[in-house]
């Protein structure tokens, strides 16, 4: 694909129809896609689905509170210019100036200015607006300060109260109860204090999740224990060993306190290593540009003072400020940003630039065209950032089985408690307070809360020793249902490198393979063009001489002459040889010599006026793909091939490799299009890339897959990574997400099957057919049972065969 397609094809994208934001959910709608729209105050507002339109028509006004306040955000839609100009090159630098948006990844519709929990599921809100420059995550910091805390108090307290015989530290019952309460009581409340939060602000707002479940264990838990503490009388004394005292549980609330903040902190570094991904892609455009005035003189202003029609200089070695066209000079441009491709693009008068795209070679002047939002690498890191929020909702799906079992636990709590009140032995106070602590501490939700992180924790290890590097859980459970995989080409099904294939030398040339390629060698190692380094490090392999080339002078685009041990030598392509008047007899021997694989192009070599011979450079397909390709469809995946390249050479790799469909010349809008509409068809989409260009594909896919080999962006941006860049990854990877998600289905299973069983135990619903009653002590026990058992399953991962 040429600059003249890479610019021109970006027109339609960025100035394409108009979108709205759904006001309900957050998504954005093209009118004249959208399933409903309804019409308010004047104003007429588009839906994604019919249930959004008939919530919204119930009570409008809570979907369209002021912009800047708890709820909607009815401003400017993401990818319009306001919200560009926070994500794009157009960021403000003052943080007075800096408003930055929040919302929850699971609960679009919940927008507000400054960071916080979302009042429906309780994450931790994430900023919708990235800037160049590292933000402190106050959220982070925190958690992090009470994690570390909470784990060097939490450690001598479960030692203590498990381990304190065995240590020689022989205590009364009642001063290791005070001390244990000394030890956890800041654990409980301040390390958990943002939990409690939470658990309030799902009772505020009638809606249960799992940190109402982490509330209600831990608060029992620790309320209990300090009951047991300092007035353990009002105990039973059945339920009081020797001494009188009552049995305690603040290793209980300390560990689950401590394990709940360790997930927290992973999950909020992971959404900083998200935004990293997303500030790698600002920093491609630099700072500042040269700008010209009138008389030719260069001044250096901000990227954001560069107006559309200023003209710019560009030095060699720097990337291109903004989206323009070449006016005057001439270089060649690393466009792999946006083409993925990795052969640098001649630039010439008249060509069109792309902002972030790094100049190679020469200098040259443009006229800007798009700025600020508008550029093309703005798009990517709106497509990027946009791609990234809409992420499958699993936790939903555990805040919906929460709404129902947290409830369900309370009422079990209470009927228990007025059951033995009412109907209950003497001293009925004291056994219905036991029977319903026992309720809420059998029903924590311990085993609830490792099922799925312990497999996955497990699993993540297996893989990593496979060579597959997890991201997060939802990448590796959605891997098994994939049934389409997309995949880049350069870098992914091939090497990404150029390389001489073949070489050629004409009868009449007088010269030996081997000597021409000594003599182009020599004349090419003062260039810096890629395809010169190809062929300098093809002599440099054999070993052969290289001289010092004398009258030395490159064509940019077309070629490099001088004079090597008394020789005029050329190289470069036809029309550069044609222009220095060499008979071209044998071009056409020369060009049929192209392989039937990826070549990349021929470059001519003429010795003292004479077309000697020609070098043929390709990227060669990687040796592990075809078997790769195999596996893959062996295993039911349809693969598609998506690549920037030109269609002749990327049909003939999907020739190679036998793959049925191929997408070529595509820019990075494309791919994520591509990988949008196939989703919209009802695949489940994986997508496989290791360059920027493939980031906003890699993130709109439900899994994107990166290779170890490519970009950190591509890596950043991806649920999956395969570290040797190995397409066979995928196939072991697919295996370990089968294995991950029967593993988990198994550690659920039995952890509702435990709460099934412990919960009417301990409410005292057999005590009077069996005599069967269960103790805090017991539950407490049981938890810890059931926790130990998931574990336990769980770590059979470790010897999952991939």
């Amino acid at each position: 694909m040429n600059s003249q397609d890479a610019g021109g094809m970006s027109l339609p994208i960025l100035h394409g129809p108009a979108r709205h934001r759904d006001p309900v959910c957050g998504m954005m709608v093209v009118p004249e896609k959208a399933a409903a729209k309804a019409e308010h105050a004047g104003m007429t507002y588009y839906f994604c689905s019919k249930n959004c339109a008939e919530r919204f028509s119930r009570e409008p006004e809570k979907f369209l509170v002021a912009p800047g306040t708890p709820g909607m955000d009815h401003g400017p839609a993401p990818g319009e210019h306001t919200a560009m100009r926070s994500s794009g090159a157009m960021a403000p630098r003052s943080a007075d100036e800096k408003k930055v948006r929040y919302t929850c990844p699971m609960h679009p519709q919940i927008i507000r200015m400054g960071p916080g929990s979302c009042p429906i599921c309780g994450m931790a809100l994430e900023p919708m607006d990235v800037f160049a420059e590292v933000e402190a995550d106050p959220e982070y910091s925190s958690m992090r300060l009470r994690f570390w805390l909470s784990a060097a108090l939490s450690l001598p307290l479960l030692l203590l109260s498990m381990l304190a015989e065995s240590l020689g530290l022989h205590l009364t019952p009642a001063v290791r109860n005070v001390i244990e309460f000394l030890l956890a009581t800041p654990v409980v409340l301040w390390g958990g204090w943002p939990f409690f939060g939470r658990f309030w602000s799902s009772l505020v707002n009638r809606s249960p999740n799992m940190f109402t479940l982490i509330g209600l264990g831990t608060g029992a838990a620790y309320l209990d224990s300090l009951v047991a503490t300092f007035f353990p009388q009002i105990f039973p004394a059945s339920f009081r060993g020797m001494g009188g005292a009552a049995p305690v549980y603040f290793e209980a609330a300390a560990v689950i306190t401590t394990l709940v903040l360790l997930g927290q902190v992973l999950e909020l570094r992971a959404r900083q290593r998200t935004s990293g991904a997303l500030r790698a892609l600002l920093n491609l455009a630099p700072q500042q540009g040269h700008v010209l005035d009138s008389a030719d003189a260069e001044k250096d202003v901000p990227l954001d003072q560069v107006k559309q029609g200023d003209r710019l200089r560009v030095r060699p070695g720097e990337r291109v400020p903004v989206d323009g066209v070449v006016r005057e000079g001439a270089s060649a441009v690393d466009e792999s940003m946006v083409t993925g491709e990795p052969m640098p693009v001649e630039k010439t008068a008249g060509d069109k630039v792309t902002g972030g795209t790094l100049n190679a070679s020469g200098s040259f002047i443009m006229e800007a065209e798009r700025v600020g939002s508008e550029t093309m690498l703005a798009q990517i890191v709106k497509l990027v950032s946009e791609a990234q929020r809409s992420r499958a909702p699993l936790q939903r799906l555990a805040d919906h089985v929460a709404a129902y079992f947290v409830p369900a636990v309370i009422v079990v709590a209470i009927l228990s408690f007025a059951g033995w009140i009412l109907f209950g032995p003497e001293p009925r106070f004291a056994h219905a307070l036991v029977a319903a602590v026992s309720v809420l501490i059998i029903a924590c939700p311990c085993a609830l809360g490792l099922a799925t992180p312990m497999s996955i924790m497990v699993a993540v290890g297996r893989g990593a020793h496979a060579g597959v590097l997890v991201r997060n859980a939802e990448a590796l459970e959605t891997l098994a249902k994939v049934d389409t995989l997309v995949v880049d080409k350069t870098g992914t099904l091939t090497e990404g490198k150029p390389m001489v294939s073949s070489i050629q030398v004409f009868e009449d040339a007088g010269i030996s393979k081997d000597e021409l390629l000594s003599l182009a060698a020599s004349v090419e190692q003062s260039s810096e063009h890629p395809l010169a380094r190809a062929i300098v490090r093809a002599a440099q392999e054999k070993n052969l001489p290289l001289a010092s080339a004398a009258e030395f002078r490159a064509i940019s685009g077309s070629g490099v002459e001088g004079r090597v041990l008394g020789k005029n030598i050329l190289a470069g392509t036809a029309t550069f040889l044609r222009e220095r008047r060499i008979d071209l007899p044998n071009l056409q021997d020369a060009t049929a010599l192209v392989p039937k694989s990826s070549a990349i192009t021929p470059i001519l070599v003429a010795v003292e006026g004479r077309l000697a011979g020609s070098f043929l450079l390709s990227d060669a397909i990687k040796t592990t793909t075809p078997e790769a390709i195999r596996a893959l469809h062996g295993d039911g995946i349809r693969v598609v091939m998506l690549t920037g390249d030109r269609k002749e050479t990327a049909m003939q790799v999907a020739r190679e490799l036998e793959i049925e469909e191929v997408e070529a010349e595509v820019l990075p809008q494309q791919k994520s299009e591509i990988v949008k509409r196939l989703r919209q068809q009802g695949h489940i989409v994986a997508m496989a890339g290791d360059g920027i260009n493939d980031a906003p594909a890699l993130a709109a896919a439900d899994v994107g897959i990166a290779m170890g080999t490519g970009t950190d962006v591509a890596i950043e941006n991806a649920g999956i990574t395969l570290v040797k860049g190995d397409l066979r990854g995928i196939v072991r990877a697919r295996k370990l997400s089968r294995a991950t998600i029967r593993n988990i289905k198994q550690n659920l299973a039995f952890a509702f099957l435990y709460n099934v069983i412990g919960i009417p135990i301990a409410a005292g619903v057999f005590y009077p057919f069996f005599g069967w009653l269960l103790s805090p002590m017991l539950a407490s026990a049981a938890m810890s049972f059931s926790s130990v058992s998931v574990i336990g399953n769980a770590l059979r991962l470790r010897s999952a065969s991939l």
